[in-house]
């Protein structure tokens, strides 16, 4: 039973980790390529939004499956 606790840990975990470091690499490519072109800032910008919402479904699909582990499976 514990064991299912400590899947969802793991998967909650792992899944902010890596929005946290995806969040960060993107940031950090938008500034560099915006510097290197400051005409495309607003096209890039765009195109980062777009990113940053698709690297967002990442934790809440990992938020869904801990949610079924612990009220479905432990419970």
């Amino acid at each position: 039973m514990e064991i299912v606790f400590i899947a969802a840990a793991i998967i909650l975990g792992s899944g902010a980790l890596a929005t946290g470091i995806g969040f960060a690499l993107l940031g950090g490519k938008l500034l560099e390529s915006s510097a290197r072109q400051p005409e495309m800032a607003p096209q890039l910008q765009t195109k980062t939004f777009i990113m940053a919402g698709l690297l967002d479904a990442v934790p809440m699909i990992g938020v869904g499956i801990a949610m079924y582990l612990i009220f479905v499976v432990a419970g």
